[in-house]
């Protein structure tokens, strides 16, 4: 007869309960906070702005929005470290310590951001509302004339016109450099990264000196919006060139080995692997240049001068930038031109804003008519290709 075999019995652990160990089960939705966590969190802002508000108000003599803000940032993050030990470990007070200080940092950021635009447009939005002021020049219109008259046509093209020829000559000065640092090397590399670093902390008032001592004193040159841009060009320069190398040296060095293997010359390689692949940040580099050059004023005023008529020739004297009407427009005396010189600043950020939107549309990456890549080129055709 045969036997049977026992049964296997399946055995039962118990689990051990270690108050360190993370739980078994993790809640729903890990890494969103729970209710009483937001209300937790909720609470300890608003008991510290009110614990603020009793500080700065009515015990010390520190009167004024900014006083209370500060306390606020300091309680706010005091009753944290506090409500933390009390409900939790030290891994948990760490966090959001770490998470009080960086969002109260980027708040505070953006809060410095919108208020001054805010209060740019606020005081300049009386001369926006008149479109002589966007066709228009300032010839032969007073300080006292109203917003009906006269306009800042002649500083939005003085800067175009400046900022159009010092791009010119930044953008392909500014990539080569950061080619040469980055594709050739040696020790010559090492030299021109260094001097590039070093020009990156120049003050605009040297860059302007320069210029107008080789250009107007040395050579003859008179002032005028050429002298100008090259003075620009000078600012713009090593802010082009030194991101412009940061952005060649995150490309991957696998993508020059592949093309170069398949019996791409080093320039090919250069001009149809590395700087198509890097072309989105090379827009950003030439957006921090152009945004270095679009406000600068001395350099612009060593060079150029103010002039309050429309003037197209960047060769032909004096032209007028939007830089330099806010400075001349923000010195007057004249509430008139103070409020124009704020309009004026309204519009240099849309320019920039414009500007910025049409970098990013450029940089885009082509999906649809996209040329085809060097590997294609250099790669054997398949048999179906050759039928």
């Amino acid at each position: 007869m045969a036997t049977q075999a026992p049964e296997r019995t399946r055995a039962t652990f118990l689990p051990v309960s270690d108050p360190d160990a993370p739980p078994q089960h993790p809640r729903p939705g890990l890494g969103k906070p729970t209710s009483e966590e937001s209300f937790t969190l909720v609470g300890t802002w608003v008991a510290a702005l009110a614990m603020a508000w009793l500080v700065t108000q009515r015990l010390l003599p520190l009167g004024g929005w900014a006083w209370l803000v500060v306390a606020w940032l300091a309680l706010g993050i005091l009753f944290t470290v506090v409500i933390g030990f009390m409900t939790g470990r030290r891994v948990d007070v760490v966090d959001r310590v770490a998470g009080a200080v960086i969002t109260s940092g980027a708040l505070v950021v953006g809060a410095a951001l919108v208020s001054t635009v805010a209060f740019v447009i606020f005081r300049g939005w009386e001369p926006l509302l008149h479109a002589n002021f966007f066709i228009d020049d300032m010839s032969g219109v007073g300080p006292r004339d109203p917003f009906d008259r006269g306009g800042i046509a002649h500083a939005i093209v003085g800067s175009a016109i400046q900022l159009g020829i010092a791009i010119a000559v930044t953008l392909p000065l500014g990539i080569a450099t950061a080619v040469f640092m980055t594709e050739v090397g040696g020790r010559l590399a090492g030299v021109v990264r260094t001097i590039v670093e070093a020009m990156t902390a120049l003050p605009s008032i040297v860059a302007g000196l320069f210029i107008y001592t080789v250009l107007i004193v040395a050579v003859g040159f008179p002032r005028s919006g050429f002298a100008a841009a090259m003075a620009l060009s000078v600012m713009m320069l090593p802010i082009i060139a030194r991101a412009a190398d940061v952005v060649l040296r995150v490309v991957p060095g696998g993508l020059r080995e592949a093309s170069l293997a398949l019996g791409a010359s080093r320039w090919s390689t250069v001009w149809h692997v590395v700087l198509p692949t890097a072309r989105p940040g090379l827009a950003t580099a030439v957006i921090l240049g152009v945004a270095r050059g679009v406000g600068e004023t001395s350099p612009v005023l060593l060079t150029s001068g103010v002039a309050s008529f429309m003037v197209t020739n960047p060769t032909d004297g004096v032209m007028n930038s939007l830089p330099l009407y806010i400075f001349k427009g923000a010195r007057s005396p004249e509430p008139m031109d103070i409020e124009r010189a704020f309009a004026a600043a309204t519009v240099l950020l849309i320019l920039v804003l414009a500007l910025f939107v049409v970098a990013r549309v450029v940089a885009r990456t082509r999906t649809t008519a996209r040329r085809p890549s060097l590997l294609r080129r250099f790669r054997r055709p398949t048999q179906q290709e050759t039928r």
